[in-house]
């Protein structure tokens, strides 16, 4: 356990942050000890401090559990499968809006990967992506700025696959033209993958998309839209994850 303490009493009028004080204690990164603090590993005068940005004491008697010299720090990405009624946050959503979705009591029991949930994992975890508020599906979430710019981006080559319950009569040309042929709002829309799952569900894969592009597509063509599930992003699928939980990403998958 690693301490350092003090006799001066009160607080100086520029005191140093806490996390500060811990990475120069500990030798460790500010993120590092950040995660530390948010974890309840660190204690100030004998009192657990988890609040960022908490000045303090330079004389204080800081200590630091054991447990955060064998942690290390890294990067996490979730997948979460979003209820079709669930409204989902915003494509920049603050902490506190994810942190509703993706919490300790709704981690799939089945979730493979060997990481146990800090609170760490939800600092700066950014939604990559989005889902209109009648759309079901996978969700994800990451810290690693580089694929919340692969997920996010307008040029984005990931290949999102959608599973779409349709009601009506499709037109005689209809599946080629949902798949090259259709246009909005005077734009010829890229190619995409579709098929039918059985009488009543297509499979449809795009890259980028506009808003609402699946339900106005299958309307020109004589269909009407029922149900939007996204059950893969490139080469991650949402699998048997249960709706309204997540997991992380494994070590074998990536986006």
């Amino acid at each position: 356990m690693h301490e350092a303490s003090g006799q001066t009493r009160g607080l100086a009028k520029e005191s140093p942050r806490l996390s500060k004080l811990v990475s120069q204690l500990a030798q460790c990164s500010r993120r590092e000890a950040d995660e530390w603090i948010e974890n309840g590993w660190v204690s100030v005068d004998g009192v657990v401090v988890n609040r960022l940005g908490a000045r303090v004491n330079p004389k204080a008697k800081i200590k630091i559990k054991d447990i955060a010299s064998a942690h290390t720090s890294e990067s996490v990405s979730i997948v979460f499968n979003k209820p079709r009624d669930l409204p989902g946050p915003p494509a920049e959503a603050g902490r506190e809006a994810i942190a509703a979705l993706i919490r300790a009591d709704n981690r799939w029991s089945d979730d493979p990967t060997p990481l146990t949930f800090q609170a760490s994992h939800l600092r700066g975890l950014a939604q990559a992506g989005k889902l209109e508020a009648d759309e079901g599906g996978m969700l994800a979430f990451t810290q690693e700025g580089s694929v919340a710019r692969r997920l996010s981006g307008g040029d984005s080559r990931l290949e999102k696959e959608y599973h779409v319950r349709v009601g009506g009569e499709l037109a005689a040309d209809g599946l080629g033209l949902l798949r090259h042929g259709l246009s909005l709002d005077n734009v010829k829309l890229p190619r995409a993958q579709v098929s039918w799952l059985s009488d009543q569900q297509m499979r449809f894969v795009l890259l980028a998309g506009k808003k609402g592009q699946i339900q106005r597509m299958f309307e020109l063509v004589g269909l009407q839209v029922t149900d939007i599930k996204r059950v893969r992003i490139g080469s991650v699928s949402l699998g048997k994850l249960p709706p309204g939980q997540w997991r992380y990403l494994r070590e074998d998958e990536r986006f």
